[in-house]
């Protein structure tokens, strides 16, 4: 079996303006340093199927936020949410096709057609809440994929790892207190959304990082607290928001994450993977805003899942 690379092109249409830091071209840095780096051809890539359905959705997301959004989407031009959320005609599209994404993976990896799969998709999801749209996420993809697993492959425990520098606090608000889903994460703070510093129910496990904190702080961390809670919740299957502007060249906050970092908490996932969950992991990428520090950490994340 080979790690799977889902993307769609339809995801590269959803722009939310000039210079706006989470763009189009994220994707292509991303691809182009797949292509140059040679494990485009030790990987299965693929495009997204279908998009994900209203039923879909709505596992984890209100019907009024399905309906505010489509009543926002613009003809042509742009709708501006919240100064940083921004719509154009192709942003429903890009983010159904995103969320639909991780449930292709799911259904891959669960059936043994794929080993692991890493999501190159946008808009991201991991602050998408139940109702809300915010921090450049329409619908919380990640969050999306996990409750296609639970209800359709009969799954009874899952794990949620997001390494973003911004706390995931649409994926918490979703599973706060479902014994189901174990949700580690590490972020910086303070830094958007301004949250996240005590965990809301027990199966959360937040670690708030001062800035500039470096890579060997984070291994330190990963070690004491997510670790341990793996091993006890036992994972039947690991998803990853893996966001990767916790990196130190990235200017979105002040992290001092490189490569190496990435390398290594993903080895460490995947050998909780391959004891408890028969190495199941899904992965869907999140920030990371450096072109070039978001290409080779993302190709070293799939480099590391495809064992190469």
């Amino acid at each position: 079996m080979e790690t799977l690379f889902l993307t769609h092109p339809v995801c590269r249409l959803h722009d939310m303006g000039q210079a706006h830091p989470e763009c189009p071209e994220r994707l292509d840095a991303i691809t182009d340093q797949l292509l140059t780096s040679g494990i485009i051809n030790y990987i299965r890539t693929d495009e997204v199927s279908a998009p994900a359905t209203d039923t879909d959705l709505l596992r984890v997301h209100a019907q009024a936020h399905l309906d505010r959004l489509s009543a926002w989407l613009p003809d042509n031009g742009i709708y501006d949410i919240d100064g940083d959320t921004v719509m154009n005609p192709h942003t429903l599209d890009a983010a159904r096709h995103a969320a639909g994404g991780v449930i292709q993976a799911v259904d891959a990896v669960i059936s043994g057609s794929a080993s692991n799969a890493f999501c190159a998709v946008r808009p991201p999801g991991h602050h998408a809440s139940v109702a809300r749209a915010m921090g450049f996420c329409f619908f919380n993809n990640i969050a999306v994929g996990i409750a296609h697993a639970l209800a359709n492959h009969g799954l009874s425990r899952v794990a949620i790892i997001d390494f973003d520098v911004h706390h995931g606090n649409g994926t918490e608000a979703i599973f706060a207190g479902d014994e189901r889903v174990l949700m580690c994460s590490y972020f910086q703070y303070p830094l958007f959304p301004d949250c996240g510093v005590h965990d809301p129910a027990p199966n959360m496990c937040n670690i708030p990082v001062d800035a500039y904190t470096r890579g060997d702080r984070i291994r330190e961390l990963v070690t004491e607290h997510w670790l341990p809670r793996l091993e006890a919740h036992k994972p039947e299957m690991i998803f990853i928001s893996a966001g990767f502007d916790a990196h130190r060249e990235d200017d979105m906050a002040q992290l001092g994450l490189v490569e190496a970092d990435y390398i290594w908490m993903t080895e460490q996932l995947m050998a909780v993977a391959d004891k408890h969950a028969q190495g199941r992991i899904v992965s869907a990428l999140e920030g990371g805003y450096n072109l070039s520090a978001l290409a080779r950490s993302v190709v070293a994340h799939v480099r590391t899942l495809a064992k190469l």
